[in-house]
């Protein structure tokens, strides 16, 4: 009796394992069978995503992607998303990954898995010149007589509503929308990711002030569906192959350390 409990345990500890083998790695064989690595983004982050002159997408996750795909022998496909639906666009099968500079944090890796991240960045600020002299931390900004804009559901937002708590705030749904705020006097200040910030800032040096080192640590990640760590695993290996081989810095460098890119977009 004992002896045939046993085989039935063993028999169905084979199926169990059987029934996820056959569930690993679907999103690669569905990458495989489609020919195309589709890849969700909220074009106008700069300079991780954003529309050119031509209606075509560039930006520094696009490089990465092309070159991600380049390697699976797929097409590369950009799949613009509003930033508040990108987890839903992924989960319902809209995309295969999210590669959109999006900061992992345990929120967002309830819903998701992250890739180790691949570059890391950390909030910033930029004000109303009025306030040179005035504003030298976050902590200035954390008084009721300031009016802070970010972008909806994004890190900005967060860190605004736990570290600025006693500051008003103001929700866009596009971080040009929350930056122009501050250029046109609604908003005392912004609080964004630093890239963004840096750029934005050098653009426009005679209408903005800016404290661009972060106040925050954060990692930006590439997510995908739950439940499938051969994925996970693919993302994590053609990261540390991109870093090794200098592919990554050359692509690093083209938008991080170079301004060149700007004359192409909008």
């Amino acid at each position: 009796m004992i002896k045939n409990k046993i085989s039935k345990v063993i028999a169905l500890g084979t199926i169990m394992v059987c029934s996820a083998s056959v569930n690993a790695g679907a999103i690669l064989d569905g990458i495989a069978e489609s020919g195309e690595l589709r890849a969700c983004f909220d074009a106008g982050y700069m300079p991780f995503e954003m529309k050119s002159k031509n209606n075509s997408y560039i930006g520094f996750d696009v490089d990465l992607g092309k070159v991600m795909a380049k390697q699976m022998g797929v097409k590369y496909v950009p799949v613009n998303t509003a930033w508040d639906g990108i987890i839903p666009a992924l989960i319902t099968g809209k995309c295969d990954v999210i590669m959109a500079g999006m900061t992992v944090n345990a929120k967002r890796n309830m819903k998701v898995n992250f890739s180790d991240p691949y570059i890391v960045v950390g909030q910033s600020i930029i004000f109303n010149p009025k306030l040179e002299g005035k504003i030298n931390s976050y902590k200035d900004l954390n008084n009721p007589k300031y009016t802070v804009a970010s972008k909806l559901g994004t890190t900005g937002e967060v860190v605004v509503k736990r570290m600025l708590k006693k500051a008003k705030y103001n929700a866009f749904e596009t971080e040009t929308d929350a930056a122009l705020e501050v250029i046109n006097g609604k908003a005392d200040a912004m609080v964004y990711d630093m890239p963004f910030m840096s750029i934005y800032a050098a653009q426009n040096s005679d209408k903005v002030g800016s404290i661009l080192e972060p106040f925050t640590y954060e990692p930006l990640g590439w997510a995908v569906k739950q439940g499938d760590p051969d994925m996970i695993n693919f993302l994590n290996n053609f990261l540390r192959q991109i870093k090794g081989d200098g592919t990554y810095d050359r692509i690093y460098n083209k938008w991080f350390n170079s301004d060149a890119w700007l004359k192409q977009i909008k």
